[in-house]
């Protein structure tokens, strides 16, 4: 059990027979009356976002999430198949349940499953990954203001907004909580 008063950013709860995640709270002290905790409280499964005010005194119970590394095999169809590394069990997850976190993981690469009570409701890639460009513009001398961008398709298929300099064929690092480009490799 974890009392609002001890609340922070990231840790997880369960309310109302959900998993939620604090992405934001602040302790309100007005000038009349009882202190309270406003937070800001994101669904794990769903991904939807409520706001919530708890006294400080209130306490609720915190969620266990258990994080275990696997690793991506391939992609058929709607399914993404996952193969644990100690004992060789594999899984396979819908393109529905995982969203958008795999459009910048290649094949063979180690990401984290997020589960709670067994059940698996996301997928972590690696923070940085490298990618090499598939299809790009050239970009051109003299074509510039500062910081201009254009779209780039990478090995993954997803779209990367890079600077005018980077041409197709190089490796580049991207930041997957972003999506965006940090450097040539």
């Amino acid at each position: 059990m974890i009392s609002a008063g001890d609340f922070r950013n990231g840790i997880t709860i369960e309310l109302e027979g959900n998993v939620f995640q604090i992405i934001e709270f602040q302790h309100v002290k007005p000038g009349k009356g009882a202190a309270f905790v406003r937070t800001k409280l994101k669904n794990i499964k769903s991904g939807g976002v409520v706001e919530k005010t708890f006294r400080p005194t209130e306490k609720c119970p915190q969620a266990r999430i258990d994080r275990r590394e696997m690793q991506y095999l391939y992609a058929d169809g709607d399914l993404y198949n996952f193969m644990d590394t100690e004992n060789y069990e594999q899984i396979a997850l819908s393109a529905a349940d995982i969203k958008d976190s795999m459009k910048f993981v290649k094949e063979n690469e180690m990401v984290k499953m997020l589960s709670h009570n067994g059940s698996i409701f996301a997928v972590e890639p690696p923070l940085f990954v490298e990618l090499v460009i598939t299809e790009t513009e050239p970009g051109f001398k003299g074509d510039t203001a500062t910081g201009a961008t254009k779209p780039a398709t990478v090995e993954t298929g997803a779209t990367v907004y890079v600077p005018l300099f980077v041409n197709q064929g190089d490796a580049i690092k991207i930041d997957t909580r972003t999506g965006e480009y940090l450097s040539r490799v």
